[in-house]
Formats: structure tokens, C-alpha cells, sequence
């Protein structure tokens, strides 16, 4: 049996990702419902992955 822990101020993004990307759902319905829930950290993590993504791309040419 899992016990519910009481959310923080530092805990409140991990609970996020915890609460929207768990379950049986498709990948791409996790992904949508943490977006509209969280805007700005997913606007975020995306460009942290563009940056990565065009860095790699640069690397190589």
C-alpha cells in the first residue's frame, strides 16, 4: 500500500510530473494534460530540448 505524502513548496513540480505522467493513458494524452496544466514549465522544458537539440546539430556540421 503506497502512502500520500504532503506536498512542499520544492515538491510541487515532481508531484506535477507524478500526477499527469502516471496511469495507463497514451504518451501524447500525459504530455497534452501536463501542458495545459503547467504552460510556462512545459514552454520550459521545451526549449531546454531545442537548445540541446540545435547544439547537437551544430556539433556535427
Amino acid at each position: 500500500m503506497t502512502t500520500a505524502t504532503q506536498s512542499n513548496g520544492k515538491t510541487k513540480l515532481t508531484d506535477a510530473f507524478r500526477e499527469h505522467f502516471s496511469g495507463s493513458a497514451p504518451l501524447t494524452e500525459k504530455a497534452t494534460g501536463f501542458a495545459k496544466a503547467r504552460p510556462w514549465t512545459s514552454a520550459a522544458l521545451a526549449g531546454v530540448a531545442a537548445l540541446a537539440v540545435l547544439n547537437t546539430v551544430r556539433g556535427r556540421a
